[in-house]
């Protein structure tokens, strides 16, 4: 890094403002170049300071979150990491914000979520997302048509097939690309995506609406069924699980696996070991090696891997872990990875 990545705090809370500025300015290699109440001043401030990075509240007087970034990433794009109540109001703008182009979600603290601990975080994404590719997808403003259903044959021959993905910084559009693409009797799918409690929740509505899939937050004991995704809830790892021919989900807490929870390797390591070469792993842009050693474990136990490309990631390091790793079979661009699923689907 050849300098500190400048960072500029958006938050109308002078409590919020002086906190992170404090914890931030701790961090090695991270400095707080300037502070703002609302996006009026914030405008001011990225046009003086030329920030590399923004926190961003989202729910902030005079201007709203929203707006302010929908003229941000049109007029001045940059690495933006929101900043959220946990609320459900909270969750959802939160989940709007990453559609219009923001990079990362971080949940405000409470009292059961310390400072310290969150201004790691924090710390951990304004690393991640610094130097991040800036671009609009290329899925935001398209009527994609899903492909059609599997036929009757290829269903039968992947009735016990299961799909497994993971994804961190980048992965909620990422996500949203593979599973709107996907015809609704697709093998179950078992998902992880770094987020914090709560917005798992609003992730899973959001995508419920959009899939020819159902797609729900998963629950202790669930079912991983062709035609329904599953997706990890935040704070909780999701382990998969076989009794017969039934293939099932745990979810549970635990220590934190690459400072995660849910952690991408728990899913896939749990799923080399119940689905073997009845699996199909995918890993998505991501910060850090979270999934890298778990993929490896299931291409050893004789599933097929992919990653995505580097040109259509917001952040390379989860898939580029699992590439050095040997542990991916094909490397797809975002926009190409669901034909390759299926067509991979119906050779297995």
């Amino acid at each position: 890094m050849s300098h500190d990545i400048k960072v500029l705090v958006v938050d109308d809370s002078a409590v919020v403002r002086k906190v992170f500025s404090e914890q931030l300015s701790k961090q090695k290699g991270i400095n707080v170049i300037g502070t703002a109440p609302d996006p009026y001043v914030a405008r001011d401030k990225i046009v003086k300071l030329k920030p590399d990075v923004i926190t961003l509240d989202i729910e902030m007087p005079r201007m709203d979150g929203i707006t302010f970034l929908k003229k941000l990433m049109k007029y001045y794009p940059l690495p933006v990491i929101i900043v959220s109540s946990l609320s459900t109001k909270g969750s959802k703008i939160a989940l709007e914000a990453l559609s219009i182009g923001a990079l990362d979600v971080i949940s405000k603290p409470s009292s059961s979520y310390s400072v310290g601990d969150m201004s790691l975080q924090l710390a951990e994404k304004i690393r991640a997302v610094y130097g991040a590719k800036m671009m609009v997808s290329p899925t935001r403003n398209t009527k994609e048509k899903p492909l059609t259903a599997m036929g009757s044959m290829a269903l039968a021959a992947t009735t016990n097939k299961i799909i497994a993905i993971g994804a961190s910084t980048g992965g909620t559009e990422a996500i949203k690309n593979v599973l709107t693409r996907l015809p609704h009797n697709t093998p179950g799918i078992v998902v992880v995506q770094h987020m914090p409690a709560q917005f798992t929740s609003s992730f899973a509505q959001r995508l419920d609406e959009l899939c020819q899939m159902r797609v729900k937050e998963a629950q202790n004991g669930d079912t991983v069924i062709n035609g329904q995704v599953l997706i990890a809830p935040g704070n909780y790892h999701m382990i998969f699980k076989r009794s017969g021919a039934r293939y099932y989900v745990e979810v549970k807490t635990g220590p934190l696996v690459h400072y995660q929870r849910p952690a991408v390797d728990v899913l896939f390591k749990s799923v080399a070991r119940f689905a073997g070469a009845n699996a199909l792993g995918i890993i998505l842009t991501g910060m850090g090696k979270d999934g890298a050693a778990g993929m490896l474990d299931m291409k050893k136990a004789g599933a097929i891997n992919i990653a995505q490309d580097e040109r259509s990631c917001v952040v390379f390091g989860m898939p580029k872990e699992a590439i050095n790793s040997g542990a991916v079979d094909y490397v797809q661009d975002i926009n190409s990875i669901a034909n390759k699923t299926i067509s991979l689907l119906e050779a297995m």
